[in-house]
């Protein structure tokens, strides 16, 4: 499976993010969806096209960690990377035990969010 053909959702109510994290990853050669909220991921039928979801912590309703248990209670095995803006001393430690992937801070680290999408993709994706 080639980058291009490999989706990955955005989901964060900072559109300034959204913009930021579309333009990197489609010069990366993914495919980035980007969406506003939980819901209207789950609501457009994303969970089924992407290959990674990279979700924003503080969201109006369902939150980012209320979307990766929802992920990973279901039968898509899509893997999710936590990002946030306020992060405190013990964030990523408690999203990676409930099942995230990665954890990044903002500004996020876009090129070791790309490794590691690369590096996940390539494991559930083998070309």
């Amino acid at each position: 499976m080639s980058v291009q053909a490999r989706t990955i959702a955005v989901i964060d109510d900072d559109p300034r993010v959204l913009e930021s994290l579309l333009n990197f990853l489609t010069s990366c050669g993914y495919k980035a969806e980007t969406y506003h909220s939980a819901e209207q991921f789950l609501g457009s039928g994303g969970l089924s096209r992407c290959t990674c979801i990279v979700a924003d912590v503080e969201m109006r309703k369902m939150s980012g960690l209320g979307l990766l248990q929802y992920v990973t209670s279901s039968n898509f095995a899509v893997p999710v990377v936590i990002i946030t803006g306020m992060p405190s001393e013990n964030s990523e430690a408690f999203y990676l035990e409930r099942g995230a992937i990665g954890f990044f801070r903002k500004p996020v680290d876009c090129e070791a969010l790309v490794d590691l999408i690369s590096s996940v993709c390539n494991r559930s994706n083998p070309d």
